[in-house]
């Protein structure tokens, strides 16, 4: 028998409001944020074009505050965002807001929050590292009297458009309040979370209302903020559909490898292989989506299939969970996408599906292994936001043309001739020599180039 009170009420859902200059800012037009399993987590208040246009003039019209000051803000904030009750949410409620949207697992998202709190509070002294040698931070140090390159601003607004696929995302664009510009940010509907906490943090450790602004809108608002700045940086459509302007920094896709050559024991490495693969829940731009063998793959491929067929079917709230969940509709439809493009492959695993249904609307993604026949296979190029790998041959005929377009490669080989073309290459962005998982990094260290690169110019001054 129901005996609660006829009046009793479902619990108010959170409302994630947009920033502006004036502070929070609630709309009447919401979007629904959902968790994995389809339920309800929160509302984003989407902001209308009109809201936007106002809040990227008020960013223009802002200074920017003195560099010391910048220093201490980004220090202050990145404690914050791991340590203070924001907007509501202790660290913990945060982390398990993000796990149940997100699906990546909760020691994932812990990972990503003192990883993006690093990154944040050590923003300004990373960026001092992309300046020039020769060039100073201010026109009025002593060394301009002689003639100096001055390196400066190239313009003083930038829209930022992160995807929601993983929290780690937005640890790097803080850098650019680190050099002085104003920040407008678009968070993910998928994942608002993160970069909600994050501009809080950020105002509450100094950055006026005027400096940085969270601006959650639909796509007209979207392509107002990208108007309304000066420059653009991010990996969602909207940032995709302006490509090819020299403003616009867009996200590519990782595609990040892992090269053996002869002479190498993959016993020695296997440990470094698996954990590229798997780490993050498989979600990141920086885990190895291909392994490329000179000599048969075919031991390596059934060795890395035994390890990632031991991961067990968690929820990703789960301690244990080290695999990511979505939606079963989502999920099955990648399923289908998966098994069509691996045809023709050899399916050491998940070949006759990888998707294991929860019972409560979600699905665990189980890795999978194909082994190619050659390493100008098509699948090679296939990144996914799960533990899927694709190993093939590799032999010096083939150059270095399998390994292009690459965020990280892990080259584990003696020979110097092969490294020297691989660090040559523009297309690969970071080159790991020896057993480094493809997944390291530290603050500091360019990610895809420092970001300071796209956002920074030098000119030469000179002063009385």
């Amino acid at each position: 028998m129901d005996t609660a009170p006829q009046d009793a009420k479902e619990p108010e859902v959170p409302v994630l409001d947009a920033l502006g200059p004036s502070g929070a800012y609630r709309t009447h037009n919401r979007q629904e944020v959902r968790d994995v399993t389809g339920a309800v987590m929160a509302e984003l208040s989407l902001a209308p074009a009109l809201f936007v246009n106002r809040t990227m003039k008020a960013l223009r019209a802002a200074s920017p505050l003195p560099a010391a000051q910048r220093a201490a803000a980004l220090a202050r904030a990145g404690d914050l965002f791991a340590n203070a009750r924001l907007g509501g949410m202790t660290p913990e409620e945060y982390e398990r807001a993000v796990t149940r949207v997100s699906g990546l697992p909760v020691s994932v998202v812990r990972t990503a929050t003192r990883t993006c709190a690093a990154r944040v509070g050590e923003a300004y002294r990373s960026v001092q590292l992309a300046r020039p040698a020769g060039a100073v931070a201010d026109w009025r140090d002593p060394l301009a009297r002689t003639g100096q390159a001055l390196w400066t601003r190239r313009g003083e607004v930038l829209a930022v458009h992160v995807p929601g696929n993983h929290p780690g995302t937005h640890g790097f664009w803080p850098e650019a309040l680190a050099l002085g510009y104003r920040v407008a940010v678009r968070p993910s509907a998928r994942e608002p979370f993160t970069a909600h906490r994050l501009v809080l943090a950020l105002r509450e450790a100094g950055f006026g209302d005027d400096q940085v602004a969270l601006l959650p809108c639909g796509h007209d608002a979207a392509d107002a903020i990208v108007r309304g700045a000066d420059l653009a940086y991010g990996g969602d459509e909207i940032i995709r559909r302006y490509a090819d302007d020299p403003g616009v920094l867009s996200l590519r896709p990782g595609r990040s490898k892992i090269l053996l050559t002869a002479g190498t024991d993959w016993r020695e490495h296997l440990d470094m292989i698996v954990d590229s693969v798997v780490r993050h829940g498989g979600s990141g731009c920086v885990n190895a989506t291909a392994v490329l063998v000179e000599g048969d793959p075919a031991p390596l491929a059934g060795a890395v299939a035994e390890r990632l067929a031991a991961l067990p079917n968690l929820p990703p709230s789960d301690d244990r969970a080290r695999l990511p969940v979505q939606q079963t509709k989502a999920a099955r439809a990648l399923e289908s996408y998966v098994l069509e493009r691996a045809q023709g492959t050899r399916a050491w695993l998940g070949g006759t599906g990888f998707v294991d249904e929860l019972g409560d609307g979600s699905a665990v993604l189980r890795p999978t292994v194909h082994q190619l026949d050659s390493a100008d296979a098509p699948q090679l190029g296939a990144e996914l936001p799960f533990p899927c790998v694709w190993i093939a041959p590799w032999s010096r005929a083939d150059g270095i043309e399998p390994l292009r377009d690459t965020l990280v490669l892990t080259v584990v080989t003696e020979d110097e001739t092969l490294v020297d073309a691989l660090v040559a290459e523009p297309t690969i962005s970071n080159v790991h020599v020896g057993g480094r998982a493809t997944h390291w990094h530290r603050p500091g260290l360019p990610h895809d180039d420092y970001l300071g690169e796209f956002l920074m110019r030098s000119k030469t001054l000179v002063r009385v």
